[in-house]
């Protein structure tokens, strides 16, 4: 909870004919996040910063964990105790948007004059429904190949400008790690990821989309799931091929601990990881946008969202006062890159204060390919059954082949209720 800023005025002689100026009213918004780790701290930055310089203005930031956060939301909405203002993926939007949870923004932001062509084209999309902005975008934040400069130099695998030098294609891809693999303790990852969770997803989907003709995932209707095709499956089973080489060692459980400790020379996770990992000053880092394996640059992302909750007693004022916070944060989007994510603003990405940031720079383009999941109400359950589907399959307890069918026959079923 951010501590409240009290301002004391300084008292002063007046005349009795002199009236004494009404104190200005202060709106205060509640406003909820689903941050956790070093995320939470540069937002907390953000809104105290804000605070400090909005005496009108008062945020109070309200933060829980990711996995009970949307169902508390959604409850909180139709129990008409909805904050005054809420984090909500670009994965969740359609849900909040076709429920009518949330509200258009445009004629908000037209009276406090944020102007949507500001923002990246790619990451504003994401934010559209009907022609219409429902949320303001933060950020991006997509899968990276964050390295260890030392293992990969023993291997010699860097070039002259301390970046890996990775081959074409599978092939390409596959004699890299091998590469690092000889090259590396036995006690050390190539390449780490976890054996359960979403990673493995990600990173096929990343994969499937830098194909011609790959990323199809519903019908044209949005009824059925239909990506048990074969360029799908070629990505999944290159996927699958890395952890059968054990290339991806087995059963590893925090992927992320193991390349801050050093026990990993590459990593493939989300862009949130920089934060953490350059404060350790005995990690030689490096961080590089996601190889191109097949035929045009494309990775997976997502996006943390501004939006305002549908709530009867919301006037015109805390309406102000939302849009006023939230462009201020678009603006002041260098702070927020801090935590690793790449800014909503075209103007931030360019701004001096976010190319001096170490390693931003290098990956800030992944914002104009990054490739978001569908548009569908139950994306985020959907993506469940996938996981569920692709652990089997790491833990050989399926092909690829029968993890995509499987998959697909789990969400079809959902997409029946």
């Amino acid at each position: 909870m951010i501590s409240v800023l009290l301002v004391l005025s300084g008292c002063s002689v007046q005349s009795a004919k002199e009236p004494t100026p009404a104190a200005s009213q202060t709106v205060t918004l509640q406003y909820w996040t689903p941050f956790s780790g070093g995320d939470n701290v540069f937002m907390t930055q953000l809104v105290e910063q804000f605070n400090q310089e909005h005496k009108n203005i008062k945020i109070d930031q309200i933060n829980s964990r990711l996995d009970d956060y949307y169902s508390r939301l959604r409850t909180a909405i139709l129990a008409g105790n909805a904050p005054d203002l809420a984090i909500i993926h670009a994965t969740n939007l359609p849900q909040f948007v076709q429920n009518g949870y949330i509200e258009d923004l445009d004629a908000s932001a037209a009276q406090s004059g944020l102007d949507w062509g500001l923002f990246n084209t790619n990451v504003i999309e994401s934010t559209l429904y009907g022609g219409k902005h429902f949320a303001i975008p933060l950020d991006t934040h997509a899968l990276v190949l964050y390295y260890n400069k030392k293992y990969l130099r023993e291997a010699g695998l860097l070039d002259a400008d301390d970046k890996p030098i990775i081959e074409p294609g599978e092939e390409g891809f596959t004699r890299f790690l091998e590469r690092v693999k000889k090259a590396v303790p036995p006690t050390v990852a190539p390449l780490a990821m976890p054996s359960t969770r979403i990673d493995s997803v990600w990173v096929w989907w990343s994969l499937y989309n830098q194909m011609d003709g790959g990323a199809a995932f519903y019908n044209p209707e949005g009824t059925q799931a239909n990506f048990n095709n074969s360029n799908s499956l070629r990505a999944l089973e290159f996927v699958n091929s890395l952890y059968k080489k054990e290339l991806i060692p087995p059963n590893i459980n925090d992927a992320f601990k193991m390349f801050y400790e050093g026990q990993a020379a590459v990593l493939i996770t989300g862009v949130w990881g920089t934060g953490a990992f350059e404060k350790d000053k005995n990690l030689e880092l490096g961080v590089v946008p996601v190889p191109v394996i097949y035929d045009h640059p494309a990775v997976w992302g997502d996006s943390h969202t501004l939006a305002i909750p549908a709530k009867g007693e919301m006037n015109d004022e805390k309406r102000k006062a939302a849009v006023t916070f939230a462009k201020w944060t678009v603006e002041h989007g260098y702070m927020w890159a801090k935590a690793g994510h790449v800014p909503s603003s075209k103007k931030v990405v360019d701004s001096k204060e976010f190319t001096d940031l170490k390693f931003r720079s290098d990956y800030a383009a992944t914002a104009n390919y990054v490739v978001y999941w569908p548009r569908n109400v139950k994306q985020w359950t959907i993506n469940e059954e996938i996981i569920r589907q692709f652990e089997k399959m790491i833990y050989k307890q399926q092909t690829p082949k029968q993890a995509l069918d499987n998959a697909v026959l789990g969400i079809n079923e959902q997409l029946r209720k």
